[in-house]
């Protein structure tokens, strides 16, 4: 991004899908599918794209980089790669946690060059004017099977859903996709969700969090994860047998009018979804919740090869179903969609 003739700096946060970012000098840091859709798509956009990766070893990524060359982006493999900033550039794109203290965040903060992660990318290219919810997922565990349980309720109500982020397409493909889809099921790690810029989730499912005396970053992540309900325009789902979830729910400045969603392995409480014996059943989104319950499926109708379940499947399954009430599916559509879902 060498020198030449002096150039304005472009106003980032006016652009968006439906301009041109030329003029816009961009580094993308990571070839995995995240950084790759990230560079992939900011060259459409018409910006001047630099794509960097530390991995010299990897087949599908250096398969990535050459096909980056072929797109037009000027690309840089292999160790140091990622060890200096640029001296041109307007913005730096991360694949992963942007919050990281690497040599490129660093300098792009010392210089106040904006520092983007993915989902914020993403977030900033949805079509202008677009009201596509995002029901999202984070967890110590499951993320993926559940936004994949989800999916496959969404769909099984007739809606255009995509599986999107862990578990299913990079986030800035999907909302690059020309195809417009009526909600969007995504799963988000914590590294993710610390660069997760002006997200807002109608809904959100925090599975679990980290033990901060067990794990390094379990304080940090923590805090990210608690990031996926801020500003819930309709459902905070959280998990009974992990108090830390709702703890999240508790702290985050949610929308007026959103509901805390508990799920349980036992018997549900009124606001819940839990089991009745082999039933998954409904004491939140109906209207006689104060007195019963509603079946939703049976623990017969979850797809495994080995019954009964692991208890974290029937979680994800109970997780799942929670944020697929909270955007209006009916209930035969998440038995059928339990039916369906490919969760192994």
């Amino acid at each position: 991004m060498g020198g030449g003739q002096l150039m304005a700096t472009p106003d980032l946060e006016r652009l968006g899908q439906r301009d041109s970012w030329a003029g816009v000098r961009a580094v993308v840091a990571g070839f995995g599918p995240g950084g790759f859709a990230a560079a992939d798509n900011l060259l459409h956009l018409g910006a001047d794209v630099l794509a960097l990766d530390e991995d010299p070893g990897d087949t599908e990524r250096t398969e990535r980089a050459e096909l980056l060359e072929v797109l037009g982006a000027r690309v840089r493999l292999g160790a140091g790669s990622t060890d200096v900033l640029p001296d041109d550039v307007d913005v730096l794109v991360v694949q992963g946690d942007p919050t990281a203290p690497t040599p490129l965040v660093t300098a792009a903060r010392e210089r106040g060059v904006p520092v983007w992660g993915e989902v914020d990318l993403a977030w900033r290219l949805r079509a202008p004017g677009s009201t596509t919810p995002w029901l999202c997922v984070t967890g110590v565990t499951g993320t993926a099977q559940t936004v994949r349980l989800l999916d496959a309720m969404l769909r099984a109500a007739g809606l255009r859903s995509l599986a999107v982020g862990e578990g299913g397409l990079p986030v800035v493909e999907a909302v690059m996709d020309p195809e417009t889809y009526d909600v969007l099921a995504v799963g988000l790690t914590p590294a993710q969700l610390r660069g997760a810029g002006g997200l807002q989730a109608d809904s959100a499912a925090v599975l679990g969090v980290p033990d901060p005396l067990e794990e390094p970053l379990g304080a940090v992540d923590r805090l990210a994860m608690g990031r996926i309900y801020d500003q819930v325009r309709v459902a905070c789902v959280y998990a009974v047998a992990d108090p830390g979830t709702e703890e999240l729910v508790l702290e985050a400045d949610v929308r007026e009018g959103a509901r805390a969603i508990g799920v349980t392995l036992g018997m549900p409480g009124v606001g819940m979804l839990g089991l009745v014996e082999d039933l998954v059943a409904d004491r939140a989104f109906i209207e006689e919740r104060a007195t019963s319950a509603a079946e939703l499926c049976t623990l017969a109708d979850l797809p495994v090869e080995d019954p009964p379940a692991e208890p974290e499947t029937v979680r994800n399954v109970l997780a799942a179903a929670a944020l697929a009430r909270a955007a209006g599916v009916p209930r035969a559509a998440v038995r059928d969609g339990v039916r369906a879902a490919q969760i192994d």
